[in-house]
């Protein structure tokens, strides 16, 4: 099979998780394709690659071992009132049916599926995005967050192994460093790809490379299946987009949590040749975002993943309010209070004992022991007294991070970091004083306090999570930490809309011949399963559910008339 020759029954575009499990899942049913990646080889697996490896199940036997009841009704009921879908008769109206078929599928057969092709999770459950304050409203009610033994290196090894074997058996091209500049359209159908072949790059993974062309291409096939990604290294397309009336004034100041070649531009590529795009203004960008002392890219930044216990305070030092101001509880109403100050950034304060227990670094990168898959890493790092070695190195070398004895002098250090309005330490005092007072009981009308006790009630958190309760200012306790929080770019949450095989939809509702989106750049499935808010653990799961749904449909929609269709319709359990 030939780059520039021979018919394939399927091109890919994009080699992250996405294009990966799409290959796979066609090679499986013999399918030939092309999987075309405008970065070099060193990219394979895209994104997922650095992520924690995350995964959302539900009432799955590790919960159970960990005493949490769970259940679909109650994961749907999570899910639905946080995705707050608004639009259900139009922008909505596929990203609902995707949300319900993929949280039975998180409660059924992904654990199965997951296991089958060699993924494992440790045995602990963390509890990501607590919650809004409501029953119905947003947030997990349980922890649901499963990491993956090996973090997301060992996700995209267990999808790219077999299609590399794939390769060898004729099956699998690659294009690598072939950009997509245009879908190639013959009588209303998408029949293939056009482009630019880039000069060849040995750039590290992540690393931004050259874009300068030495050459055209064009390849044709039987369907073409885009997986290129989301939009979150396009900081002027997401200002363009940001949901103002929702969550505040766009950021002038956001640094980047996705590398370079993040850019969406196939999201207007596949427009022009009658896709839909749907939901533009939604997007997951974090609050907890910090710049990365050790970057592995330029710009390389990486968000906090928090316990409950900081105190989290506006650029002007009033403490944030509400279940949106316990951290990892609400990520758009601490977004809203903090964007509504006219600044966009925010400070964590908080004490030694609280960053050794409930500081986590997002990236496979700051894991080594999960990405290593080392037991005895694994348990010298996170039960062994101090804090993980790279918690431990951002707090001594990070730009963001203020150490102190004292709060004056932590306060000092904290109006030192740059721009912004000066704190005043007697305003920050009182109000931690005030949280003081409430700690020592083991009742509180503070709503982090109760926060801080109900989240103890989690074995997970209490062993290994959550910090016991104390004094900010106890000095028992100390030093006194200060982080300086900047907003981060991650994840677009809507994009091509599609119908629950992947098939990307015109604006009138029918498909477009021959196209098919999986991942981010279908908005994880119907252009936005996730509606306007994220339950986390939901990103690598939704690449993998909607690319297996688009290689289903791509067999099924060649298949000759009156076969049995594999999908009937919709992505299988």
């Amino acid at each position: 099979m030939s780059a520039r020759g021979d018919r394939a029954d399927a091109i890919v575009v994009g080699a992250g998780i996405a294009g990966l499990v799409a290959t796979y899942e066609l090679t499986r049913a013999g399918k030939r394709v092309v999987l075309v990646e405008q970065e070099n080889h060193a990219n394979m697996g895209g994104q997922a690659w650095w992520s924690l490896g995350g995964l959302f199940l539900v009432d799955s036997p590790e919960q159970r071992r960990m005493g949490i009841r769970d259940s679909l009704e109650l994961a749907l009921q999570d899910w639905r009132g946080s995705a707050q879908f608004d639009r259900l008769a139009d922008e909505d109206a596929w990203g609902a049916r995707w949300a319900e078929a993929y949280v039975t599928w998180a409660a059924g057969g992904k654990r199965d599926y997951l296991r089958a092709v060699g993924l494992r999770s440790l045995p602990i459950v963390g509890w990501a995005e607590r919650g809004d304050g409501s029953a119905t409203g947003h947030g997990n009610s349980v922890p649901r967050f499963h990491i993956t033994w090996g973090t997301g290196p060992r996700i995209v090894q267990v999808f790219a192994e077999p299609v590399l074997a794939a390769e060898r058996a004729g099956l699998v091209e690659f294009a690598f460093r072939h950009q997509v500049d245009e879908l190639v359209v013959d009588d209303g159908r998408v029949v293939g790809v056009r482009g630019s072949v880039l000069e060849p790059s040995d750039e590290p993974r992540g690393v931004r490379s050259s874009r300068a062309a030495v050459d055209g291409f064009e390849l044709r096939a039987g369907a073409v299946v885009v997986t290129s990604g989301g939009i979150g290294h396009n900081p002027e397309l997401m200002r363009a987009h940001w949901p103002t009336e929702r969550v505040g004034p766009a950021p002038e100041h956001m640094i980047m949590g996705v590398p370079a070649h993040v850019d969406g531009r196939m999201l207007a590529i596949a427009e022009d040749a009658g896709g839909r795009v749907v939901n533009r203004d939604r997007m997951w960008a974090y609050t907890e975002g910090i710049r990365n002392w050790d970057p592995v890219w330029p710009e390389h930044a990486i968000r906090i993943l928090p316990g409950p216990s900081s105190m989290w305070f506006d650029a002007t030092g009033q403490r944030l309010r509400g279940m949106s101001g316990v951290p990892g509880a609400d990520s758009i109403g601490a977004m809203r209070q903090i964007l509504g100050t006219g600044h966009d950034h925010s400070w964590f304060v908080l004490t030694q004992s609280i960053i050794e227990k409930e500081f986590a670094l997002s990236g496979s990168e700051q894991n080594p022991d999960i990405t290593g898959r080392s037991v005895r890493e694994l348990v010298r790092s996170r039960l062994a007294k101090g804090a993980p070695a790279p918690v431990e190195a951002f707090k001594n070398h990070g730009a963001d991070f203020v150490v102190a004895d004292t709060l004056e002098q932590l306060v000092d250090g904290m109006n030192g970091l740059g721009d912004g309005p000066a704190l005043d330490a007697r305003v920050i005092e009182r109000q931690i004083m005030a949280r003081d007072r409430e700690i020592v009981n083991d009742f509180s009308k503070d709503v982090q306090v109760m926060a801080i006790h109900n989240a103890r009630r989690s074995r997970t958190d209490r062993l290994i999570r959550v910090a016991r309760p104390h004094r900010i200012l106890d000095p028992a306790h100390g030093p006194l930490v200060g982080v300086r929080l900047s907003i981060l770019s991650r994840k677009t949450l809507g994009g091509l809309q599609t119908d629950l095989g992947s098939r990307v939809l015109r604006s009138d509702g029918t498909p477009v011949p021959g196209l098919y989106a999986a991942g981010e750049v279908a908005g994880f499935g119907g252009g936005g399963v996730h509606g306007h808010n994220a339950l986390e653990g939901t990103f690598l799961g939704g690449c993998i559910f909607s690319a297996r749904a688009s290689a289903l449909a791509v067999v099924d929609d060649a298949a000759p008339a009156g076969a049995e269709p594999r999908s009937q319709g919709r992505p299988r359990r």
